[in-house]
């Protein structure tokens, strides 16, 4: 496989795009193909069984454009969709956001009691809670879903009054329980860390899964010699199944200028 070929990065929306924005800083060499299924958003409310046949879908179209490795960058699609994934493209390394985060949890909790807030699908699903005790056993996971927050961050309300006040009742049973390490385990999150950050105080650590996928989309690079060389020139595409022009402009509050067009691409 050549390494000079571009990463493929999917999700339902555009919350995905903070993955993106830590591969841009992390492998600045990589090239990078983002596929945001804007006619299907939101996956949390959809079956199982409809987000593995969204994810198969957007995961052959990227394979098609001959990405080296695909990072679902959406909780829910890793949660109901990886191992299916990994199974129909045993060829291309197929990276999800729930396992990474999920070991920086772990490393970082100190009275292994561990936090996580996500989409209610997310929560649902309870992906993180078996990853986090997959490695520790030991661990107590309190989860939260928070389903107000993605449309808080799409409106760009980022530290708005209102968006304190809604994530403050959310976070506040896990600050009374003691939390010490909690997971945004939505990618829309990282955009409010710090609004999160001055809620819960010094005592709890954030932990980041957009950065935590994007260091874990380097190391599996490098474990298969398919990293880009150095003398690489970066290329981004982005491309939605819907709207480009409004993913065009919510995006920008994701990326910036790093959004120069979106392409648009629908499945039958």
């Amino acid at each position: 496989m050549s390494s000079g070929r571009p990463i493929g990065v999917f999700d339902s929306g555009i919350g995905g795009l903070t993955v993106v924005h830590e591969i841009i800083r992390q492998l600045p060499r990589e090239s990078v193909i983002y596929f945001g299924d804007t006619a299907r958003v939101p996956y949390g409310p959809k079956s199982p069984d409809t987000v593995c046949r969204y994810s198969r879908e957007i995961a052959g179209f990227l394979r098609d454009q001959s990405v080296k490795a695909i990072v679902v960058a959406c909780n829910t699609a890793t949660a109901h969709a990886l191992p299916n994934l990994r199974a129909a493209l045993p060829v291309v390394p197929v990276i999800g956001v729930v396992e990474p985060g999920a070991r920086a949890a772990v490393r970082a909790s100190r009275g292994h009691h561990i936090g996580v807030i996500g989409t209610s699908g997310t929560i649902r699903s309870g992906a993180y809670e078996r990853a986090i005790l997959a490695l520790d056993p030991d661990a107590r996971v309190t989860t939260k879903a928070c389903p107000l927050l993605v449309p808080l961050v799409e409106e760009g309300w980022l530290d708005h009054p209102v968006t304190r006040q809604i994530a403050r009742e959310y976070i506040q049973p896990l600050i009374d329980d003691d939390v010490d390490a909690l997971v945004l385990g939505c990618t829309h999150y990282p955009l409010l860390k710090p609004l999160l950050c001055s809620e819960l105080g010094g005592s709890v650590v954030l932990i980041d899964s957009a950065a935590e996928t994007a260091a874990e989309t380097g190391r599996v690079l490098r474990e298969q010699g398919i990293e880009a060389p150095a003398d690489a020139e970066p290329a981004l595409r982005f491309i939605a199944s819907d709207d480009p022009l409004q993913f065009l402009q919510l995006g920008q509050r994701f990326l910036g200028d790093a959004i120069e067009g979106v392409e648009i691409h629908t499945f039958v």
